[in-house]
């Protein structure tokens, strides 16, 4: 009950504030964005007029790609991960917990992977007091010590980059097949080919994806890596300088935005000419402290429903990564659901480009 306090006039009323809206628990299907425009995806319903281009893997022959993604569960128990609750969500004919759908978006990314690079793997880096499971032969956990806890997460999977880079690094000694690595957020989809990276740019020590954003220009959810002595000492080197400048200057931006601002600020102090190429769709190099950069559009190699409807016009018929970001981790599982019911990529996609301007329950 609300009461006025005491020296509100007589018959002033308290209301109660106003209650958080709901967000859709289901797919809401809109306007295809990019429409009319022969280098976009093309819809009718869920039907894909022109076919996203799929490149295949035995045309690669630039080594093999292993996904690397941190990722830990809190205040979790396996025995309770498919149990009801009150935050129980529904996607398809599965019902999950909290855990139980944090693990779903886990294994769906898996999953992507399988389908669209079969021949790569996936390193999770965790936490050892993690208490999770992978039932896929391609996916191996592999413990790193740290500071996991939500507020520190982005941090942590910086130090844990290096730490794990570091190990590769010592490897190098025995192991003499190449092997690059792509360290990505787990909440994307791999829907082509990315193995032509490392072939197509053989100079180049790391990938970092650009997008036409003055505050963030740079997404941390994906960064490329070449396999190689220099490659992983230089990518070892830039990672720590983004560290210390996550350390130093954005320890109080909210904890999704500090490593990204922290890689702005780094890739600014080294190299400020690549801002005046951010609004722009074409591939580009350069420097960074000794490190050979290679620069790649988010609308191709790291592409968001959101900007898909705005600044991307739409999907383009080279798409390669789709990022499930912010609240549309349910998008991601019933895109996976339809893939899985029609073997159809491209109507897929449609389904993703329909449904991505709306904000779900998670």
């Amino acid at each position: 009950m609300c009461l006025p306090p005491p020296s509100a006039p007589e018959g002033r009323q308290c209301l109660p504030p106003p209650a958080a809206v709901k967000r859709p628990d289901r797919l809401v299907l809109g306007p295809a964005a990019g429409q009319g425009r022969p280098d976009r995806l093309q819809c009718q319903g869920l039907k894909a007029v022109n076919k996203i281009g799929l490149s295949s893997e035995r045309n690669y022959s630039g080594g093999h790609v292993t996904f690397v993604t941190v990722f830990t569960t809190y205040n979790s128990d396996p025995a309770e991960t498919g149990k009801m609750s009150s935050n129980v969500v529904t996607v398809g004919k599965h019902s999950y917990s909290k855990v139980g759908r944090s693990m779903a978006i886990l294994n769906t990314f898996i999953t992507f992977i399988q389908v669209s690079m079969p021949r790569s793997n996936v390193i999770i880096l965790t936490d050892p007091n993690s208490k999770f499971s992978i039932n896929y032969g391609s996916a191996a956990m592999l413990p790193i010590k740290g500071n996991y806890s939500r507020g520190n997460l982005m941090l942590q999977r910086i130090r844990s980059y290096i730490t794990f880079l570091e190990q590769k690094h010592m490897e190098l000694e025995t192991v003499k097949d190449l092997n690059h690595f792509i360290f990505t957020d787990s909440d994307i989809a791999v829907i082509n080919d990315l193995g032509h990276i490392f072939k197509e740019y053989p100079h180049c020590h790391l990938a970092l994806t650009f997008r036409n954003n003055k505050g963030q220009p740079l997404n941390s959810g994906f960064v490329a890596v070449r396999g190689t002595r220099d490659g992983i000492f230089k990518a070892i080197e830039f990672f720590k300088e983004v560290l210390e400048a996550y350390r130093l200057k954005y320890m109080k931006a909210s904890r999704m935005l500090g490593d990204q601002l922290a890689l702005a600020w780094v890739v600014k102090s080294h190299l400020p000419s690549a801002f005046g190429k951010f609004s722009g769709h074409e591939v580009f190099t350069g420097e960074v402290n000794g490190a050979s950069i290679l620069f790649l559009p988010c609308a191709v190699y790291n592409w968001t429903p959101p900007e898909g409807a705005g600044q991307f016009h739409g999907m383009p018929l080279d798409v390669k990564v789709v990022h499930f970001k912010g609240s549309r981790k349910r998008l991601m599982l019933e895109a996976w659901n339809f893939y899985n019911s029609t073997s159809e990529l491209s109507d897929m996609l449609c389904l993703i480009l329909r449904s991505g301007r709306t904000k779900y329950d998670f």
